[in-house]
């Protein structure tokens, strides 16, 4: 796999069935080992080990009802009262981030009405910061600690 623009870590991938697998410790079960799979796996363990985020806070996945269909966050963030705080959007190295991505992550926060949005495709990455307050939303230099988060 492509290396990445995120600290490297000890993935643990297996053959099975002709297919590479990634273990996915969120989900606590081997998953297929997608480009867009690499990106996630390396982004969680970067907010694990580098951005202390709690492992128990992180969740990936998550389906929403959106306008009577079911759509799938590919990470979303909570708060240690387990509300939504940030949602992620992962996509494959070779794909550049461009309004869609944005678009597409904005429509998932129509329902979760996060804070924070991070689009990330392992080279670069883009963390939002929605104030609600005053409907406006800024992006920010690096993505911020866990404890930064508020």
């Amino acid at each position: 796999m492509q290396p990445l623009n995120l600290p490297a870590f000890p993935a643990k991938v297996i053959q099975k069935e002709g297919r590479k697998m990634i273990f996915d410790p969120l989900r606590k079960k081997y998953v297929v080992l997608t480009p867009e799979e690499w990106v996630r796996q390396h982004f969680i363990h970067y907010l694990i080990s580098e951005k202390q985020f709690s492992k128990d806070l992180l969740a990936n996945e998550i389906t929403i009802r959106l306008n009577a269909t079911t759509k799938r966050c590919d990470t979303v963030v909570y708060n240690r009262f387990l509300a939504p705080l940030m949602i992620i959007e992962y996509k494959s190295p070779a794909i550049t981030i461009k309004r869609a991505v944005f678009d597409q992550i904005c429509r998932y926060n129509i329902c979760l009405k996060v804070p924070y949005l991070i689009v990330s495709n392992g080279l670069q990455h883009f963390c939002c910061r929605i104030d609600y307050d005053t409907q406006t939303y800024s992006f920010l230099q690096d993505i911020p600690f866990y404890d930064e988060l508020g």
